[in-house]
């Protein structure tokens, strides 16, 4: 079994998206307390969060079992 090790990116890109996530729960109190920027900046989360995670991928796809 080949067990991949992801890098430093992929693992921060996974708790930005936690944090992203966790933003959701709490967007009716963020959202009067920021207005529209609340929105904006879980866009910006979720974005940056995906493009770290993507970041990681490697050239050529794992071998089929």
């Amino acid at each position: 079994m080949n067990t991949d090790k992801h890098s430093r990116n992929f693992w921060i890109g996974n708790g930005v998206l936690a944090v992203a996530m966790l933003m959701l729960f709490f967007m009716g109190p963020l959202s009067d307390a920021l207005g529209i920027w609340a929105a904006v900046l879980w866009m910006v989360l979720a974005a940056v969060g995906m493009a770290l995670v993507m970041s990681d991928k490697s050239g050529e796809p794992p071998a089929p079992d």
